[in-house]
């Protein structure tokens, strides 16, 4: 028997070289997992002499094993990715998520909050609105529950913020097309759903300047998160009306590039990196679906799997410690370009 004191979970997972999901998930049925590694936590625990009383903290807080998902838009395929694999992670460490969608809509999200304030689940993965969002119903709310918020950030609300890297995403996508064509253009909504568009642009800017390059942002109407539409209505418009400043369009979103490339289909525009097509087009997210387009979309990936699973695993922390972190993290992913036939 080792003598070093383990103060939670969290320092059993390290020092045992087990996940914390998995073990999370054996205390929860230590039938659910594999014979040998039953075997491995349980020579662990006998070692450490380590024993969580997950129980009786269930109790005190009068807890479920319960976690709450929330996300702004599931009929983003982001969305309903990311929210696919959180869900995965929690039922392999023996929690039962529910997933809820707030369909963009603030009184929606509220509502949503306080459903699942009365179910008193063990934690809650919140992908709030953002700028559309109540601030003090949201601060309020994870006061109340362990919320780890992901995605979309709200400073200084909830124990933890998860999120990919907006800079990354768009500095190696212009760095790219500008390596490889003319500058690129940046095509977005004037009004965006999503708070991480206005990063996006920031960060364009950003690269521009560093480049030394002579900035263009096309700005198209529309409201909502029906963005395929919008970016074909936009695209319509633009080209139309013959409004590139160059021949390189890079995208806010690969929703918004989908919508673009239709347009382009309609108009009869030709699309791609060979020096005979009208212009090149690009994008960001790695939507599931954009390796699928004619052609396929050059864009920027989230990393899923990385920021689900810190996501999850912070909350497990958070559910561990009682409620309370000693800091606020924020932690961001980076991007990774996807070279496709459309740039």
């Amino acid at each position: 028997m080792r003598h070093q004191k383990i103060r939670n979970m969290d320092e059993f997972a390290t020092l045992s070289g087990i996940s914390r999901p998995t073990i999370s998930k054996y205390f929860n049925d230590p039938d659910s997992v594999r014979s040998s590694t039953r075997d491995k936590i349980e020579a662990a625990l006998k070692e450490y002499d380590y024993r969580p009383n997950i129980y009786a903290m269930n109790q005190n807080r009068r807890l479920t094993k319960n976690i709450g998902i929330v996300v702004p838009y599931l009929a983003d395929p982001f969305f309903a990715e990311i929210a696919r694999v959180l869900e995965r992670r929690c039922i392999d460490a023996g929690f039962t998520p529910s997933l809820y969608s707030s369909h963009g809509e603030q009184g929606l999200e509220n509502a949503i909050l306080d459903t699942l304030r009365s179910l008193k689940p063990a934690g809650v993965l919140l992908a709030p609105l953002g700028r559309a969002s109540d601030r003090k119903y949201i601060e309020q709310f994870c006061r109340d529950v362990p919320t780890i918020l992901f995605d979309s950030n709200i400073e200084g609300v909830g124990a933890a913020f998860v999120g990919s890297d907006n800079f990354s995403f768009v500095s190696q996508t212009v760095e790219y097309l500008n390596r490889t064509g003319n500058v690129p253009c940046f095509f977005e909504m004037r009004d965006p759903a999503n708070p991480n568009a206005n990063k996006r642009r920031h960060a364009y800017l950003e690269m521009m300047r560093r480049l030394n390059l002579e900035p263009h942002i096309v700005k198209i109407d529309g409201t909502g998160w029906g963005f395929e539409e919008i970016g074909r209505q936009g695209a319509l418009k633009v080209l139309h009306d013959n409004m590139l400043p160059t021949k390189t369009v890079l995208c806010s979103n690969d929703r918004l590039a989908i919508g673009f490339l239709s347009a382009c289909h309609e108009l009869g525009v030709t699309v791609g990196r060979d020096e005979t097509c009208d212009i090149r087009v690009a994008s960001h997210d790695d939507h599931p679906y954009s390796r699928f387009t004619c052609p396929s979309l050059t864009t920027a990936a989230h990393d899923y799997e990385s920021v689900a699973d810190h996501a999850v695993e912070t909350l497990f922390q958070l559910i561990d410690a009682g409620g309370k972190l000693n800091n606020r993290e924020e932690r961001l992913f980076a991007a990774r370009l996807i070279m496709r036939g459309s740039a």
